[in-house]
C-alpha cells in the first residue's frame, strides 16, 4: 500500500525486488544505517518469513528515486534514514505507523530528536535514552595489541556467565532498572550471543575477561557493539584488547571499516587508542513500556 504525500512523493512498505534500491541508498550514509543495512541483507523486506527480532519492515519514501528510508524490526525498534527533508518525512512514516506498537528507537541524534517529537514520544518513559560519541576506523590503521590474552567465540558452558555480564551492563552502564524485563531482555541476547559467529570472549590464562560483538555485519563494515569487561578485571586494557582482535578478525576476510557508539569517556579513551575518530553522535532509546503511535489521537 502506498500513500501519496500530496506532492512531496509517496510513501510505501519495499516489497521483494527493492533490495538493491534500498541499500543503494543507504550505502552512502553507512554511518549511521549500520542496523537498516544489516538487517536487510540478513533477513530482506519480508520479516514474516523470520521470527528473528531483528528481522524489519521497510518502508520507502519516493519522489522519483528514493529519499528516505525507515524500518520497524519485529522487536519493535524504529530506524530511519531521511537525510534532507526529515521533519516532512517523519510525519510521514508516522502516519503509516498509527496503531503500532514500539520499544525503542536508534539512530544519528538530530534526526532522533526530530523523530521523537514528531511520533508523540518525547515525554514517553525509557528505560534508556543515551547520545552516544559516535566513532569510525579505518581498518587497514589498526595494529595487533600485544601480550597474552587469546579472543575466542563464545561457549555452550557459558550462558548464564553472559546472562549476569548483560544485566550488569544494562544497569550499570545503560541505566536500566532490574527487573523482569531487564533479565528477560538479558535471556534474549544471552541466547542471540550463543547462536551467532559474531560474538566473542576474550580469554587470559583461561579465565574469561571480557567479551565484545559485532551488532550489525556487512562484507566491507562492521559496527561493534556489546564490549563488556565485568568489574573485577578492569582498568587492564581488556576491552580495548578484545575488540582490537575481533577487527583484525574481520579486516582478514575483506572488512574495511569499523562503526561504533561509545558508552562514556572511559569506552571514549579505549576505542580512541586504537585509532577510532570520531564522526558524530548517535542515539539509543529503549522504551521503558512499549509505546503504540497515535494512541493519543
Amino acid at each position: 500500500m502506498a500513500t501519496d504525500l500530496g506532492g512531496l512523493g509517496v510513501i510505501r512498505v519495499a516489497k521483494p525486488g527493492d533490495e538493491g534500491a534500498i541499500d543503494a541508498f543507504l550505502a552512502p550514509r553507512s554511518e549511521s544505517s549500520m542496523f537498516l543495512r544489516s538487517n536487510l541483507a540478513q533477513f530482506g523486506v519480508s520479516p514474516d518469513q523470520s521470527d528473528d527480532p531483528r528481522a524489519t519492515t521497510f518502508w520507502l519514501i519516493e519522489e522519483g528515486p528514493i529519499r528516505a528510508v525507515f524500518g520497524k524490526s519485529n522487536a519493535g525498534f524504529l530506524m530511519g534514514q531521511a537525510p534532507d527533508n526529515h521533519r516532512t518525512d517523519w510525519r510521514a512514516f508516522r502516519h503509516v505507523l498509527r496503531g503500532a506498537k514500539v520499544a525503542g528507537i536508534t539512530g544519528e541524534t538530530h534526526q532522533i530528536k526530530t523523530a521523537l517529537d514528531i511520533l508523540g514520544l518525547r515525554d514517553a518513559a525509557f528505560s534508556v535514552m543515551r547520545d552516544e560519541p559516535h566513532y569510525r576506523l579505518i581498518l587497514q590503521d589498526l595494529e595487533r595489541p600485544t601480550g597474552n590474552a587469546q579472543l575466542r567465540p563464545v561457549r555452550s558452558d557459558e550462558f548464564d556467565m553472559l546472562v549476569d555480564w548483560i544485566i550488569d551492563y544494562d544497569t550499570s552502564v545503560l541505566g536500566s532498572a532490574m527487573n523482569a524485563e531487564t533479565r528477560t531482555r538479558a535471556l534474549a541476547n544471552a541466547s542471540a550471543h550463543m547462536d551467532s559467529k559474531n560474538h566473542r570472549i576474550l580469554e587470559v590464562d583461561g579465565i574469561p575477561v571480557a567479551k565484545t560483538a559485532f551488532n550489525a555485519a556487512l562484507p566491507d563494515m562492521v559496527q561493534v557493539g556489546g564490549v563488556y569487561t565485568p568489574p573485577e578485571h578492569r582498568s587492564r586494557g581488556y576491552a580495548r584488547t578484545a575488540v582490537a582482535l575481533h577487527l583484525l578478525e574481520a579486516r582478514e576476510r575483506g572488512v574495511t571499516t569499523a562503526i561504533l557508539f561509545a558508552s562514556g569517556e572511559p569506552a571514549c579513551r579505549a576505542y580512541e587508542s586504537i585509532g577510532f575518530r570520531r564522526i558524530g553522535t548517535y542515539t539509543l532509546g529503549i522504551l521503558a513500556k512499549a509505546q503504540v503511535i497515535g494512541a493519543e489521537e
